[in-house]
């Protein structure tokens, strides 16, 4: 079915962040299953994020599928003194092709700030990554009103430099809804694709073109609700992404 004049087509992107979760065997069979499911066709892309001690063997796994294979984070840094972190590089060497950068978990749990989360999503786009850029708001900043001043002001700081739908997604994530099993309303969804749509759009030749994701307590129940609202082009899986039929189910809900 073909988009009504004048409307924009984004393919849909369902991606699963498995944040640190996953031994090998577990891992490795999740990711044969999914690709043994890639047989039948969606209408969306698919992609994993499982933690960095599974990137290689899971990138043999779904190599040939229709499988795309992200990092959860890379440091802003090529190469160095950085004990513990890994590099865009290194996640693009591994088979990756996104990272997630911004996540709440790590601007909370790590203390990244804006500028931080701005250079390590350059860092993605210098080594050939699509950087998926997460924003979203306290529960506290939603109580007091400023849901809008907060996610635009996380997009305005941290997106990279050279940034085109070629190259970035944007994920809105509540920051009360990730793993409470609390969503907000469609109405305010869709507020918050809204305006970040108009703020793309202004900062951005194709901002009409980058894909915003939701994320959030995404599950198999509310699926088909939340990607039919406008301007949300898919979802940012946690939980439910480590279930292979649940997964599986929200990939199917994408129209």
């Amino acid at each position: 079915m073909n988009p009504p004049p004048g409307s924009v087509s984004r393919r849909p992107l369902i991606a699963g962040n498995w944040k640190m979760n996953g031994l090998r065997a577990d891992g490795l069979a999740l990711a044969r299953e999914l690709v043994r499911r890639t047989t039948e066709p969606l209408a969306c892309d698919l992609l994993i994020c499982p933690p960095a001690t599974l990137l290689i063997p899971i990138s043999e796994v779904i190599a040939g599928s229709p499988l795309a294979l992200g990092g959860q984070d890379c440091h802003q840094a090529e190469k160095g003194a950085h004990t513990g972190d890994i590099s865009a590089v290194m996640l693009a060497d591994a088979g990756c092709r996104f990272v997630i950068v911004g996540h709440s978990e790590r601007r909370s749990d790590h203390g990244e700030s804006d500028a931080v989360v701005r250079a390590k999503a350059e860092a993605a786009l210098a080594a050939g990554l699509t950087a998926i850029l997460c924003v979203g708001e306290i529960e506290a900043a939603r109580e007091r009103g400023e849901t809008l001043a907060v996610v635009e002001g996380q997009l305005n700081d941290s997106m990279p430099d050279g940034a085109s739908a070629a190259n970035l997604v944007i994920a809105y994530e509540p920051v009360w809804a990730i793993g409470s099993g609390r969503t907000p309303t469609i109405e305010e969804i869709a507020a918050v694709h809204g305006h970040l749509r108009r703020k793309l759009q202004e900062r951005m030749p194709d901002g009409d073109q980058v894909r915003l994701l939701y994320g959030g307590s995404v599950k198999a129940a509310n699926a088909a609700e939340i990607l039919a609202i406008e301007e949300v082009d898919g979802a940012l899986v946690g939980g439910a992404s480590l279930k292979a039929d649940e997964f599986w189910a929200i990939a199917r809900s994408c129209r």
